[in-house]
């Protein structure tokens, strides 16, 4: 269970937050490049302004922690091995009983 991915809730929540932030940041870059009075400093707001949804979206849509491991990732359900001589026995031991 421990080699499951994140709920799909939780990742969408995640990427809701990161984009989130971002556009809060996009915001404050839009209001400081229209009340910076007319210099470099515009030209960096600005372009954070016009730049920052584009790498919000890739971001926020990043897939995986940064490690990276050998193959897919899924649930495997346990497996129980009987032998046959099990039932076997078990059939003789009813037998008797009734």
């Amino acid at each position: 269970m421990t080699s499951l991915e994140i709920s799909p809730e939780l990742e969408r929540r995640n990427r809701f937050i990161k984009y989130t932030i971002a556009m809060i940041v996009r915001v404050v870059c839009i209001v400081l490049a229209v009340s910076v009075p007319l210099g470099w400093l515009t030209f960096v707001f600005a372009s954070g302004a016009i730049f920052l949804p584009y790498f919000a979206v890739i971001i926020a849509n990043a897939q995986g922690g940064g490690s990276s491991k050998s193959g897919p990732k899924s649930a495997e359900a346990p497996t129980i091995s009987i032998s046959a001589d099990a039932f076997k026995q078990a059939k003789s031991h009813d037998d008797g009983e009734q």
